[in-house]
């Protein structure tokens, strides 16, 4: 046993400051034990028997209080010694008497005066399930108690967290080991109480509150446990740790992001930096997964469907999830907690952001009603969570969230209609392929803001059709084309990565400021009306127009060769920069002149060197980034912005964003093979569906975009894969030479049953090679 050095810590019941406001989630749980009520369920030293009436009766009171949750010490010296196993909570039942002098008795006495420190080492010394459940009571019964257990030794792990993380561990595996199943329902007590605790009456040390709940967390068993009412108590401690100051809540984040492994922080391997990153990450995961299990074990619990009926021989599906059906869990508590550990990792970069992704959340989440309930002023839904949602699934609820705006703006334009005259309900853009360009500009330019919410109709002047889907499909990627050009002189192409940027321009024309806005809102257009587009935009693109801020790393994509030479910079010693002459003046082209920009006042005449060649990365860096491009960029995030700012659009990283506006670039035709829906007689079994699929299988990557913009009018691979696109193969008629060809709006191609596979073969890619344009079938 470890007795601490300090005097004790706990504090008069007077003059104690005022505890911080609760949140509202916390304010409506169940009613719990103060802590005066609380100590009742520790042992009683044997120095403080009653001696008057009213301490008699205070004492009785005490007993009736404890019931059955917690270890109590009978009160008369007359205890019988039957050597049998301690009951919690029963007042007949006594700790094993050590003989006069004996060491049990020493112990007590000092724990009387002192906090008892728990170590993995001293629970296991323990003899028996009566003195672990006495000793766990005492540390158990005082939350600033419990967060000085577990001490770190060691300083350089200390620093990091106060608290050795796997002694907890070793702990709660040895009680576990050694104990009876009715031990185990006392810790959950103990631990029940300690939360209780930690809720109504907090303890004034919050460092040491930390400490408490980080052990606490550590318990296997801890999203198993609950009241007596059955309600879980995980959701309770969340409160306690969403009720703290927010300093101490980024504390016990950093303490989870802690990595507990000696070796990893002493290691002077070359790879000791990779080894610690990968140790922080696994320890942050491993709290997350704790909060993680527990919303996936109440969502799928509540999509569980109900029995089948005996008359009915299919399989029940399982229901779809909304969170407000989940309230009674008080699940949004745990996901406001995995919402903390989501805020501090996007600052600190621990783990990918896909690592909080919930996979029961995404099967079961019902899109349809969480939308609505989302857009509520007070609305609970899974929406108001975005970290736990998948790329695929916010790619739906910005379709679902669309298709309500379109909607909206379809019977507004009804109502409008009866009162002052007839207005369109779509909106339409009537272009000429020769000028794709300017006449969408100049048509985009006279609409007006809802006009823009309406569902997009494309018509090519001169052709027939009607667009439902397709045609808007072809026209997006026509255009995108034309804007991207070298002709239109607005972005540039890095030769390396390909990746498009802009110009740098001192002085940018109000044409061109025009045509960047007007790609911005083809961007936001082709987002709002569920179009892929075939755009090569670096990542640092969609990280500004989510407003997360450029580094040097968002240089590689748009110059690799500057951005190694700014690398280079880093490693040379004083001499190499000496012989470099370099000023904070650089050179820049500017449509082919060739203009200098000092990247700090009067850097013409400051010399670069050792001292401040960080501050000349990071200005360099921000003028290729930031200042060439702002006015640029300020029309491009306009344009995208009057289309896409208010949706569910600004709650996504711009990893999901780039995934969105260009789709994937797996092409899985095998994955498209599986999800293929037959049509007109014909199934997978059939000869020339067999020779299709032969005959696809052996194209390379060019040909299978060619038939993909064949068949719906994009070459993109839409989000969650090949399987997603509800891809239909429809029978056109016997053997024939007639081509194949398709109804792009509903990614339908109509096939002939040709007799031969060489047949087959001439024919599609004869399709697939002429397929720009739109005709009558």
């Amino acid at each position: 046993m470890v007795e601490s050095s300090e005097p004790s810590r706990k504090r008069p019941r007077v003059g104690r400051r005022p505890r911080h406001s609760q949140s509202p989630a916390s304010s409506s749980m169940r009613p719990m034990v103060t802590r005066s009520q609380a100590q009742a369920l520790t042992p009683k030293p044997a120095d403080e028997t009653p001696s008057t009436a009213a301490d008699v009766e205070m004492e009785e009171s005490r007993k009736r209080k404890v019931g059955c949750m917690a270890p109590m010490r009978a009160e008369s010296s007359e205890c019988a010694e039957d050597g049998g196993e301690a009951t919690l909570g029963s007042a007949g039942n006594c700790d094993s008497q050590q003989e006069d002098g004996g060491e049990g008795d020493s112990e007590d006495a000092e724990s009387s005066h002192g906090d008892i420190i728990l170590t993995s080492s001293y629970i296991g010394e323990l003899q028996g399930d009566q003195e672990l459940v006495a000793k766990l009571g005492l540390v158990f019964s005082d939350p600033c108690t419990l967060a000085r257990s577990f001490p770190q030794t060691n300083p350089e792990l200390a620093a990091q967290c106060p608290v050795d993380v796997e002694d907890v561990r070793r702990a709660y595996a040895c009680i576990k080991a050694k104990t009876t199943d009715k031990t185990m329902r006392d810790l959950q007590l103990l631990t029940v109480n300690a939360v209780a605790m930690m809720s109504l009456d907090p303890c004034d040390e919050h460092d040491n509150q930390m400490n408490a709940v980080l052990i606490l967390l550590l318990n296997p068993s801890i999203i198993e446990y609950t009241h007596d009412d059955s309600t879980f108590l995980l959701p309770e401690l969340c409160s306690v740790i969403l009720n703290q100051p927010s300093e101490q809540r980024s504390l016990l984040m950093r303490y989870f992001a802690a990595a507990d492994h000696l070796g990893l922080v002493q290691s002077n391997s070359p790879d000791a930096a990779s080894e610690r990153a990968e140790g922080d990450h696994m320890c942050f995961m491993q709290y997350a997964n704790i909060f993680q299990s527990f919303v996936t074990r109440e969502t799928s619990r509540a999509a569980k469907p109900v029995a089948p009926q005996p008359s009915s021989m299919s399989e029940p599906m399982p229901k779809k999830v909304c969170l407000h059906s989940l309230s009674g869990c008080s699940l949004p508590l745990v996901a406001q907690c995995l919402a903390l550990m989501n805020s501090y990792n996007t600052a600190h970069g621990i783990v990918p952001h896909s690592a909080f992704y919930n996979d029961a959340v995404n099967e079961h989440i019902d899109t349809k009603e969480e939308v609505p309930r989302f857009r509520m002023p007070k609305g609970v839904s899974f929406c108001n969570y975005p970290f736990l949602l998948s790329p695929t699934t916010k790619s739906e609820i910005i379709r679902i969230e669309s298709m309500i705006h379109m909607r909206t703006e379809l019977q507004d334009s009804f109502f409008r209609a009866m009162f002052s005259g007839v207005t369109c309900p779509y909106l339409v853009l009537e272009v000429r392929r020769e000028s794709l360009v300017r006449d969408t500009l100049y048509q985009l330019d006279l609409k007006m803001s809802q006009d823009l919410r309406k569902q997009l109709k494309v018509r090519f002047v001169g052709e027939e059709g009607v667009d439902e889907g397709g045609v808007q499909k072809e026209f997006f990627q026509l255009i995108v084309r034309d804007v991207f050009s070298s002709k239109y002189g607005i972005f540039k192409a890095n030769n390396e990565s390909q990746y498009y940027w802009f110009l740098s321009q001192a002085s940018p024309t109000k044409d061109m400021l025009e045509e960047i806005w007007l790609t911005g809102q083809l961007i936001g257009l082709a987002v709002y009306n569920g179009v892929i587009l075939d755009i090569h935009l670096p990542p640092v693109m969609y990280k500004k127009l989510l407003g997360v801020s450029a580094t040097t790393e968002d240089l590689r994509e748009i110059d690799p060769e500057l951005y190694h030479g700014l690398t280079q910079l880093r490693r040379m010693s004083d001499d190499e920069l000496s012989f470099l002459e370099r000023s904070f003046e650089i050179e820049y082209d500017d449509l082919g002149r060739l203009r200098t920009h000092e990247l700090i006042p009067d850097g013409a005449s400051t010399i670069l060197d050792a001292e401040n060649r960080e501050l000349f990365i990071d200005r360099y860096v921000d003028f290729v980034l930031n200042k060439s491009c702002a006015k640029q960029f300020a029309e491009f995030k306009a344009g995208f912005d009057r289309i896409c700012g208010s949706s569910y659009v600004r709650y996504m990283q711009p990893q999901e964003l780039e995934l969105l506006v260009c789709g994937c670039s797996d092409l899985d035709f095998g994955a498209l093979e599986s999800s293929t829906v037959y049509d007109g007689g014909y199934s997978r079994t059939t000869k020339v569906i067999e020779y299709f699929w032969q005959v696809v299988g052996e194209f390379g990557d060019d040909l299978k975009r060619k038939l993909l913009f064949f068949a719906t009018s994009s070459d993109r691979v839409p989000i969650g894969g090949l399987s997603k696109l509800q891809f239909v193969i429809a029978k056109n008629g016997g053997d024939s030479d007639r081509l194949p060809t398709s109804h792009t709006c509903f990614n339908v191609l109509l096939l002939p049953e040709y007799s031969s596979l060489e047949k087959l073969r001439e024919r599609l890619l004869t399709a697939i090679h002429n397929s720009e344009g739109f005709g009558m079938i």
